[in-house]
């Protein structure tokens, strides 16, 4: 029976780069975007090994303050809320419509599974025309707990009605499918420019520089 084909969203789906002009704006750089989503990820596993739990959104608005006192910024409102809106924006990469289009064409069941709290889930998928898409929208939200987290993972697999096993996670994040693996899931790798798997870990099953090369080899394994 073929897996459910399960998505990770931000980075992998959406492109966080929408957002380098308000970091422009706020910063004078647009390469503090990047520093800014590090920062969101290295206090949300912070938050997830401390066992605590804060959604997402609240971990990139402490991420930004951090990210401002670094740089010596005094954000204003405006600043803050303009970045936190552009998250419910950002557009997909290119090939990813196609790409989903065409594995739920071949009859697989797509998911999405993401860190980001419901309410901006629904806003990013709408907003990016990919709602309809999946047959399921995951937020860690009822895991009470951020990914890497086996429990997001077993808890969607519960949403999901399959074990572990029954679910390819596919992600553009190396740490994200360590979390995956260790939960059992099958794993795929979305190569995007500037993120590479953690060596700690086996290779994933797929690998492909982007997610149309990643459906094409799901297709010849699940299909």
């Amino acid at each position: 029976m073929p897996r459910v084909v399960v998505f990770d969203v931000n980075e992998t789906l959406l492109d966080l780069s929408a957002l380098d002009a308000e970091f422009e704006a706020a910063f004078g750089s647009a390469a503090v975007r990047r520093e800014w989503f590090t920062q969101v990820l290295q206090s949300a596993m912070t938050v997830t090994l401390s066992g605590l739990y804060r959604n997402f959104s609240e971990v990139g608005a402490a991420a930004l303050s951090m990210v401002a006192e670094r740089h010596g910024v005094s954000l204003s409102q405006g600043s803050r809320r303009a970045i936190a809106e552009g998250m419910r924006r950002l557009p997909p990469h290119p090939e990813v419509p196609a790409a989903l289009r065409r594995l739920r064409e071949a009859g697989l069941t797509l998911a999405a599974l993401t860190n980001s709290p419901d309410e901006v889930m629904e806003a990013q998928l709408a907003h990016a025309g990919l709602s309809p898409l999946f047959a399921h929208r995951i937020s860690v939200d009822g895991a009470r707990a951020l990914k890497p987290a086996l429990a997001v993972y077993r808890h969607a697999a519960q949403r999901l009605q399959v074990p572990t096993t029954g679910m390819l996670m596919v992600a553009a994040h190396g740490w994200d499918l360590a979390g995956a693996m260790s939960a059992g899931c099958g794993t795929a790798f979305v190569a995007r420019p500037g993120q590479i798997l953690d060596r700690l870990f086996p290779e994933p099953e797929i690998v492909g520089r982007d997610l149309g090369e990643v459906a094409e080899a799901i297709l010849e394994v699940e299909v």
